[in-house]
C-alpha cells in the first residue's frame, strides 16, 4: 500500500471493481481479483487454487445466480492491515436484500491487490 493509501481506500476500490465485475457477469473479470495460488475456506472444506482457469470455470459456472441482481453494494470492515496484507470482513447486499459475508485476505501481488483467501463467514 503506498503512503497515501489506507486499507479502507484499497479495500473501497478493490471491491467497487470487484462489484462491477459481478454486475457485468463477467467471469474472467472477476477471476481477476484472485491471486494464484488462492485458497478458498469452505466450511468442512479446504480449496487451493494452482492456476487462474480453474477461478474462471469456477465463477462461468456459478455466475447464473446473480442473474436476477441488479444491484451490489458492500458493507466492508478492514479487520487488520499491514503493507502487504489487508484483511477485510465484507458483507454483500444484492437488491437491498443482504447477501453473503465474506472474510478476505487481500495480497500486494506484482499485479496489484489481489485475493489470496477467502473465507465464508455466518451473516
Amino acid at each position: 500500500m503506498d503512503n497515501d493509501a489506507t486499507a479502507s481506500q484499497v479495500a473501497d476500490e478493490f471491491f467497487a471493481d470487484y462489484t462491477r465485475a459481478l454486475l457485468d457477469r463477467d467471469p474472467a473479470a472477476i477471476a481477476d481479483r484472485y491471486a494464484v495460488p488462492v485458497l478458498i475456506a469452505f466450511p468442512g472444506q479446504l480449496i487451493a487454487v494452482s492456476d487462474a482457469s480453474q477461478t474462471v470455470e469456477f465463477f462461468a459456472s456459478a455466475i447464473g445466480q446473480y442473474d436476477a441482481v441488479s444491484s451490489a453494494s458492500t458493507d466492508i470492515r478492514i479487520a487488520a492491515a499491514t503493507p502487504v496484507s489487508i484483511w477485510a470482513d465484507v458483507g454483500w447486499t444484492y437488491d437491498s436484500h443482504p447477501g453473503e459475508r465474506n472474510m478476505y485476505q487481500l495480497v500486494q501481488t506484482a499485479d496489484g491487490w489481489r485475493i489470496g483467501v477467502l473465507t465464508p463467514l455466518d451473516s
